[in-house]
């Protein structure tokens, strides 16, 4: 018996299994919706939808990082929505075989794989819906905040960047020293030409009608390949000094120029050649042809340089340039050059000045402990007061021993009363009495120191870095924040920026641009910024770990932190407890106890103001502290 020949293919389709005849029972299987069934069709359009959604998030993302036009990811959109369409009929009119595509009335019934391909589909579109969601959980709980935090970033740098970009006209009456170019043979004498440059720049700052920019910022372009016009409309200066220093022994050659840099036309140059012994009178000498220049002699005679025995003043300069290394081998060569200093000069108040500076150095680097070194510290500066009671930065010391070691704020408050009304214009001086209004709630003035040093240093990233702190206890968390980027943006690494940064944030309501300042923090704040970070974004178990973690630490150097940890968490018992403990410690951040925003929990706590007396920072006893600092000039 021959085979039996197949059928042409239009008489197949009838007899394909599950496809009844002319009279079946059920012609509702001839629609067209279970034809879109069975060929898969729904299928596709279900697979591709889903896998359009994931091409777009994925171009959305990486597009952008290759500089693409904006409209690009729009056309990506377009393209799929116009193919739609094409694949749905592609998907009706072919069939995947064994061997590949084909049309599918050219595919006997009984051999089709539509049910197996289906199944292949199936998994593909739960595959695709699951890393959908991935992708949805990971856009809404991490990359949005970090979107939102980077939106946040940059608008705020923006803002600053704007304020930047239009400083006001300099006033004429202004003047950069720039750091004095060393010609000597010696490369190791740069001390000395710094130094001497450092010293012209303290005597013009004595003239409070003259804008005198600060050494750190007009130091800060050492080095740099800058024109001088550059760096003048950066320091927002009409007028600039420079010049160069050869010292060979004791005798020494300086070449000064004042140079206008509105058209960079030279007013006055000037050489010497001179002993060292005659170094005061060269400087006094350069003083008062600056100050003639700028036609300001009707302010009263040219202030003069505050003769020292030559001995010991290259010493001098060389301890001050060790001490601007901050780190524990240049503090300790400072101490000991000035040690060496005393014994030949004992009288010299800014020796004994310098010591003071100096011990408290090698404390906050880690070179001797704290209680030896502010106990060297108070007596050296207490003998440079004791030769001068006039000595501005030996009575900032003292201020800063008594307000962080004693606790005493009315002492605090004496010294640097004495030292800002003395006329220091040390941005030392200045920041630090600034810190300390602030600490007892005097914020107008806090404000107008800090704002006067920002003005008069515009590049020391401490001016920055401490008038954000003053904004942060006056409640202005914008703009600390703004303040505090500038500070970064000087110095990237400013120790303890980020953290103070990302307080402001959380205060100001954005907790995830906070978390990314703390993750960016040094190891030893970013441990304190942590568990506040995580417990303002609802993080509770990273929150508990992260305390935890500092806790078990830093439990001996952190007390007066935890503290504030617990409040912010919401733990007064804890709170106060770790408080007690930052008491018996001598914890120097209890200084700021009372403006501190992270307290403002427990502020109404029963215990709250027995505390405050006991560190000595109640209402009424900081009501009784007179303070009133007010900036050089004013």
């Amino acid at each position: 018996m021959e085979p039996t020949r197949p059928a042409r293919a239009s008489q197949r389709k009838s007899a394909r299994p599950g496809t009844p005849g002319p009279g079946s029972a059920h012609p509702v299987e001839h629609s067209f919706v279970a034809e879109l069934k069975r060929r898969n069709v729904i299928r596709m359009a279900g697979l591709y939808l889903v896998a359009s959604w994931l091409i777009v998030q994925v171009s959305a993302t990486i597009l952008p990082m290759f500089g693409a036009p904006e409209s690009l990811p729009r056309t990506v959109v377009m393209l799929l929505g116009l193919a739609f369409i094409p694949v749905l009929v592609f998907s009706w009119v072919y069939e995947l075989t064994p061997e590949g595509l084909k049309r599918e009335h050219e595919v006997e019934r009984n051999a089709s794989i539509t049910a197996d391909t289906a199944r292949r589909m199936d998994r593909a579109t739960f595959v695709l819906l699951f890393v959908a969601v991935a992708i949805l959980a990971a856009d809404r709980f991490v990359l949005a905040p970090r979107r939102e935090a980077q939106a946040a970033a940059a608008n705020l740098a923006q803002r600053a960047s704007a304020t930047a970009a239009a400083p006001a006209l300099p006033d004429d009456k202004s003047i950069a020293v720039l750091p004095f170019v060393n010609m000597s043979s010696d490369k190791e004498q740069e001390y000395f030409s710094d130094g001497i440059s450092e010293e012209l720049l303290n005597l013009l700052a004595n003239i409070h009608e003259l804008r005198v920019i600060a050494r750190t910022s007009s130091f800060a372009f050492k080095g740099q390949s800058l024109e001088v016009s550059e760096i003048a409309k950066r320091l927002n200066v009409a007028h600039v000094l420079e010049g160069s220093i050869r010292k060979s022994g004791n005798t020494i050659r300086i070449t000064a120029q004042l140079i206008r840099t509105a058209d960079s036309s030279h007013l006055w140059s000037e050489t010497y050649d001179r002993n060292l012994d005659d170094i005061f009178k060269v400087q006094d000498e350069i003083a008062a042809a600056v100050v003639a220049q700028l036609r300001l002699t009707l302010l009263g005679t040219p202030p003069n340089a505050k003769p020292i025995d030559p001995k010991v003043y290259t010493q001098l300069l060389q301890a001050r340039f060790l001490a601007s290394q901050r780190t524990v081998e240049a503090a300790a060569q400072a101490v000991e050059l000035l040690r060496q200093a005393a014994t030949i000069a004992p009288t010299e108040s800014r020796i004994w000045e310098g010591l003071a500076d100096a011990y408290r150095l090698q404390a906050s680097v880690g070179g001797i402990g704290n209680a030896e070194g502010y106990r060297l510290a108070r007596d050296a500066a207490q003998r440079a007061l004791a030769l001068d009671p006039d000595d501005a930065p030996a009575h900032g010391a003292l201020g800063n021993i008594s307000a962080s070691i004693d606790l005493d704020f009315p002492a605090a408050a004496e010294h640097y009363q004495r030292a800002v009304s003395l006329g220091s214009t040390d941005s030392r001086v200045l920041i630090e009495a600034g810190r300390f209004a602030s600490s007892v709630e005097r914020n107008d003035d806090a404000l107008a120191l800090l704002h006067y040093v920002t003005a008069h240093d515009p590049a020391n990233p401490a001016g920055h870095y401490h008038l954000a702190a003053a904004l942060y206890f006056a409640r202005q968390y914008e703009q600390s924040a703004e303040s505090m980027r500038t500070t970064l943006r000087l110095s990237p690494g400013y120790a303890a920026a980020h953290c103070v940064l990302g307080f402001a944030l959380i205060q100001h309501g954005d907790a995830a641009g906070a978390l990314a300042e703390m993750q960016a923090e040094s190891p030893a704040w970013r441990s304190i910024g942590l568990p506040i970070a995580y417990h303002a974004l609802g993080r509770k178990a990273e929150a508990d770990a992260a305390l935890a973690s500092e806790i078990a630490q830093n439990a001996q150097d952190d007390p007066y932190n935890i503290a504030y940890v617990h409040a912010f968490r919401g733990d007064p018992d804890r709170a106060f407890e770790w408080l007690d403990k930052a008491l018996q410690l001598k914890d120097p951040g209890l200084q700021t106890v009372a403006p501190e925003p992270m307290f403002d929990s427990i502020r109404k706590d029963p215990r709250w103001l027995p505390f405050l007396r006991k560190v000595g920072v109640a209402p009424e006893q900081l009501a009784a502290i007179r303070f009133a600092p007010k900036p050089p000039g004013s």
